[in-house]
């Protein structure tokens, strides 16, 4: 037999048969090794990137409930600035009944003082008179 690049016959042979093992062992470990090690890879990938697109959707959940809250928030403050402005109004109107009747309960009072105040009077006057008529006569 001829010799192929100066290689015998018995070497070309063995090294065609080692890489046609080789390849036989290569086909063999991609259907049991590698194939289940990328889909166990893709898997983990799968996985990653769904959670990451469940957390890119909880940030958006809270963040429409962070909106919702903080406009509750503002609504609940204005009912509650309205309801103090109410009570503060009714506040005022009560303070201001309240004094408008003690202004004329005291009024009411000062005109019966005066009145008392010129029936004594008139009433001494007339016990002065009774007492100078009797010192007159006696």
């Amino acid at each position: 037999m001829e010799r192929l690049f100066n290689l015998d016959a018995q070497l070309l042979f063995d090294a065609c048969v080692m890489a046609l093992s080789m390849l036989v062992m290569f086909t063999f470990l991609s259907y049991l090794l590698f194939k289940p090690v990328r889909k166990l890879l893709e898997d983990r990938k799968q996985r990653v990137a769904d959670e990451q697109e469940s957390a890119k959707n909880d940030r958006k959940e809270a963040a429409v409930y962070k909106e919702e809250y903080e406009q509750k928030l503002k609504e609940i403050d204005k009912e509650a600035q309205a309801i103090l402005s109410e009570a503060r109004k009714k506040a005022m109107k009560t303070e201001n009944e309240i004094v408008a009747e003690a202004k004329e309960e005291a009024a009411r009072i000062i005109t019966r003082a005066n009145n008392e105040i010129e029936l004594e009077r008139k009433r001494a006057l007339d016990d002065m008179k009774q007492e100078m008529i009797s010192i007159a006569s006696a």
